[in-house]
C-alpha cells in the first residue's frame, strides 16, 4: 500500500459570490477560555451569578446590571471577565467593561467603554419613536427602508443620554445592503451618532489554484458539506439574494473548473476560504471557530446581480460580483478579514465609528493577513496588500497597503486627534500600519517578491519583532483589553498590556510594540514596558505563561497540511485509509511495508511557569505477529544536542482504538526544543501510527 499520494479535490477557485451565515452562532462566546464546553457554561453562569457583587465592588448604581459576555481565565488562575451593562433594564450603548481579577479572585484593573456611573434623568422620552425613525431614514438613503426604534442609554458620548437606536434596513443605489444605526437623542432629537453594521470592501474576482476541500459522501454521491471545520454546507442561491439555497453536489467529488461556467468553483472558493480562515484560528490563536463555540459558518454562492461588495453583516459574510459583471471579487484575505469582522463582534465588539471603526477594520484586515500567510497558498502567497489580485482599480494595484497605507490615497499613516472623524476604511491605516512596522520593521525590504519601504512618522527607526508574535499580541489584546469604544491610544495600553502578558515587560516583543507605537505618533500612556534594556532577540514564541490552555503547538491537528511541520514529506496526509481522530488530516508514520524511516517534528518555546504537558493521540496497526519487535514510532523532544525519547511504540501490542498520551515536560521549563515523532519500519509487512490532536500546554 502506498498511502502516501493525497487525495484532493479540484477547487479552481471562483469568480463568484458567496454569502456566510453563522451555524449556532452564540452571543456568549468565551474567547481564550480553552476548557469544555461545560466547564465554560460553568465559568460563566458562576461569573453571571457574582454579577450583583461585581456591580457593587465597582460602585455602580442601583440601576445597573453587569450581563457577562465573556470570560477569559489564564493559566496561573487570573481572569478577565467581559461584561455589557443595562440601567433599568435599558441597554447601555458603550457601557461595556472588562474586569481583571488575580488569581485570588480581587479586582486588580478595569477597562472600561465609558467612564463612571450610567444615569439619566428619566426614562420617559419626549421624541416619539416614529420620529426617531424619519431621522434614521432620512440619513440611510436607501430603497424599501424599514425601520426599528428601540430605547437605550447612550454612554459612548460625553454624558449619557436617554436615546433610540434606530436601526433601518434596505437596499442600497449600488445594491449592497445597509443596517444603519442612528443614535438619536430622545428628548431633543438630535443625532448622536450613525454607523453601518454591514462592513464592506469592494473588489472583483481571483484563483488561487487546485487546493482541498472537506466533503461528505462516497461513491457517486458527494455533497459540498465540510465536516472538518463545523462549517456547514455550501449552497447556491442561483442569482437570489437571500434564501438557503440548494445544496451543491457532485458525482466524483471534483469541484470546478476554474471559471465563472461552473457555479461549484464558486462554491470552491467559499469552503475554501471559510476553511482557511476556521484553521487559523483553531491552529495559531486556540480559537475555536469563529464564534469560538466549535461551529463555524455556512456559505451561501450568487453571482449575475449587481453586488459590488464583500460584507459581513452580523450573521453572514457576502461575496459580490461587480457592478452587474460575471466577475465577483474573492480573494484568501478578503474572505479572512471579512470572517474576522465575526470575531471583533464577539470579542471587543468596537463599534463602526471614530477610532473604534478603524480598530475594527484595521483587526480585519490584520487577521485577513495572517489568514493568507498561515494558509501559504503557492497560488496567493502572503503578503502585506489586501486584495492584490482582485486589481479593483484595473491598473494592477490592491484594496489597501500595510507598508505605507496612504499610498492607496485615502488612508493614514500616522495618527492625530482627527483620524477619529475618517471612513473606518481609512482610519485603519494607523492600525494597519502598527502591523506592518511592528513585524518587519521600517525601510526598504522584499518580503515573497514583494518590495515594501515602510516610513515612520517621526523619523525614528523601527526593528520588527516578527509577524507571528504580532498576531498573537493583537488577538491577546482583542480578547482581553479592548472594548467598544477603543481608541487608538488605548489600543497603545492594550495591546502593551497584552505583549507583557506573552512575552514579559523587559522582552523585546513588548519594547517592540512601544517603539511602533510612538513612531505611528501615538504617545505613551498608562501601560508600559520594563525600563531596563530588552533581553534577548524577539522570539515570536511566548515566553511567559499564556492563557491557560493556549496550544503552543501550530497546525497542532494538521489540519492545514504540512504547514509548520517540518521533516518527511508524505506522512501529514488526509488519506482516507486510516481515519483521522478529527478533521480529515494527520500524521500517519508507517503503513508502508518497506524498510523506511520517517520523521516529522515542530520547534516550540517551553512555558518557564506552571506545568508543561506534551499530549496526542494516537492509533496503531500492524500486519505483523508474534511478540518480536519489527518496527518502532518514538515520541521525542530534542534539546540542543539531546536527544531524549519519552515513548517507544512498536508492532507489539498494536491498538487500533485512539488513546491520548500525556508527558510531562517541566524539565524544559523556559528551553525552545523540537517535538518530534519518528518511526521506522522493516522491510516487509506494515505498522501503522496515526497521530493527530497534538496539543503543548501549560
Amino acid at each position: 500500500m502506498n498511502r502516501k499520494t493525497t487525495i484532493a479535490a479540484m477547487a479552481a477557485l471562483a469568480t463568484a459570490g458567496v454569502a456566510v451565515v453563522p451555524i449556532g452562532a452564540s452571543a456568549t462566546t468565551q474567547a481564550g477560555d480553552p476548557g469544555s464546553a461545560p466547564s465554560r457554561s460553568a465559568l460563566m453562569a458562576g461569573e453571571q451569578s457574582a454579577a450583583p457583587t461585581m456591580a457593587r465592588t465597582l460602585g455602580l448604581g442601583s440601576g445597573e446590571q453587569l450581563v457577562v459576555k465573556d470570560v477569559i481565565r489564564d493559566a496561573n488562575g487570573a481572569t478577565h471577565i467581559r461584561y455589557n451593562r443595562t440601567y433599568d433594564g435599558l441597554r447601555v450603548v458603550g457601557g461595556d467593561l472588562v474586569v481583571h481579577e488575580s488569581p485570588a479572585g480581587t479586582v486588580q484593573t478595569v477597562d472600561k467603554a465609558g467612564s463612571g456611573r450610567v444615569a439619566v434623568s428619566s426614562l420617559t422620552p419626549a421624541l416619539s419613536p416614529a420620529s426617531a425613525k424619519n431621522t434614521g431614514q432620512s440619513l440611510a438613503k436607501a430603497s424599501n427602508e424599514k425601520s426599528a426604534a428601540e430605547l437605550v442609554v447612550y454612554a459612548a458620548g460625553p454624558s449619557p443620554v436617554l436615546a433610540y437606536d434606530v436601526v433601518t434596513t434596505g437596499m442600497k443605489a449600488d445594491q449592497t445592503p445597509t443596517r444603519l444605526h442612528t443614535f438619536v437623542n430622545a428628548n431633543s432629537g438630535a443625532t448622536l451618532a450613525s454607523y453601518d453594521e454591514i462592513e464592506t470592501a469592494t473588489g472583483n474576482s481571483i484563483y488561487s489554484g487546485t487546493v482541498s476541500i472537506s466533503t461528505s459522501g462516497s461513491g457517486s454521491s458527494y455533497t459540498m458539506t465540510d465536516t472538518t471545520h463545523g462549517n456547514g454546507t455550501t449552497t447556491d442561491l442561483k442569482g437570489a439574494t437571500s434564501g438557503n439555497g440548494t445544496l451543491f453536489t457532485d458525482a466524483d467529488n471534483v469541484w470546478g473548473n476554474g471559471s465563472t461556467s461552473d457555479r461549484a468553483s464558486a462554491a470552491v472558493d467559499a469552503h475554501y476560504g471559510a476553511a482557511a480562515t476556521f484553521d487559523y484560528y483553531k491552529n495559531v490563536q486556540g480559537r475555536n471557530g469563529i464564534f469560538n463555540n466549535g461551529t463555524g459558518v455556512r456559505s451561501r454562492v450568487h453571482y449575475g446581480n449587481a453586488y459590488v461588495n464583500a460584507f459581513w453583516d452580523g450573521s453572514q459574510m457576502t461575496y459580490g460580483d461587480g457592478a452587474g459583471n460575471a466577475d465577483p471579487l474573492v480573494e484568501i484575505d478578503v474572505a479572512g478579514h471579512e470572517m474576522s469582522h465575526g470575531v471583533t463582534e464577539n470579542t471587543a465588539g468596537l463599534a463602526y465609528t471614530g477610532d473604534a471603526g478603524g480598530l475594527n477594520e484595521a483587526t480585519s484586515d490584520i487577521f485577513g493577513t495572517a489568514v493568507e500567510f498561515n494558509t501559504n497558498n503557492a497560488s496567493d502567497v502572503g503578503d502585506y496588500l489586501i486584495g492584490e489580485k482582485i486589481d479593483i482599480n484595473g491598473n494592477g494595484t490592491p484594496l489597501r497597503y500595510m507598508d505605507k497605507p496612504s499610498k492607496d490615497g485615502g488612508s493614514v499613516d500616522c495618527w492625530s486627534t482627527s483620524t477619529k472623524n475618517l471612513d473606518p476604511h481609512y482610519s485603519s491605516g494607523v492600525g494597519n500600519h502598527f502591523f506592518y512596522l511592528a513585524s518587519e520593521g521600517s525601510g526598504a525590504k522584499s518580503i515573497n517578491g514583494v518590495s515594501y519601504n515602510s516610513p515612520t512618522c517621526n523619523g525614528s527607526s523601527v526593528t520588527g519583532i516578527g509577524r507571528r508574535a504580532v498576531e498573537r499580541i493583537w488577538y491577546r489584546a482583542l480578547s482581553t483589553y479592548m472594548v467598544s469604544t477603543e481608541t487608538y491610544p488605548m489600543a497603545r495600553n492594550s495591546t502593551i498590556k497584552a505583549a507583557i502578558d506573552l512575552y514579559g515587560a523587559s522582552s523585546a516583543e513588548c519594547a517592540g510594540v512601544a517603539a511602533t507605537w510612538t513612531a505611528l505618533s501615538v504617545a505613551a500612556g498608562s501601560a508600559a514596558c520594563s525600563t531596563s534594556t530588552p533581553t534577548g532577540t524577539p522570539t515570536g514564541t511566548p515566553t511567559t505563561t499564556p492563557p491557560s490552555g493556549q496550544n503552543l503547538l501550530l497546525n497542532p491537528g494538521f489540519e492545514s497540511g504540512a504547514v509548520n511541520w517540518t521533516g518527511t514529506s508524505g506522512p501529514v496526509t488526509n488519506n482516507t485509509g486510516r481515519p483521522a481522530r478529527t478533521g480529515s488530516w494527520k500524521l500517519w508514520l508507517g503503513g508502508n511495508g518497506s524498510a523506511t524511516t520517517e520523521t516529522v517534528g515542530q520547534s516550540v518555546a517551553v512555558p518557564a511557569s506552571g506545568t508543561p504537558t506534551l499530549s496526542f493521540w494516537m492509533r496503531s496497526d500492524t500486519a505483523e505477529s508474534g511478540s518480536t519487535v519489527y518496527d518502532t514510532m518514538k515520541a521525542q523532544v530534542v534539546s540542543g544536542s539531546t536527544t531524549t525519547t519519552l515513548a517507544t511504540y512498536s508492532n507489539v501490542g498494536t491498538n487500533a482504538t485512539y488513546t491520548q498520551k500525556s508527558f510531562d515536560l517541566s524539565a524544559y521549563k523556559g528551553k525552545t526544543v523540537t517535538i518530534r515523532f519518528t518511526m521506522t519500519e522493516d522491510s516487509s509487512l506494515q505498522t501503522s501510527w496515526v497521530v493527530d490532536d497534538t496539543s503543548l500546554t501549560s
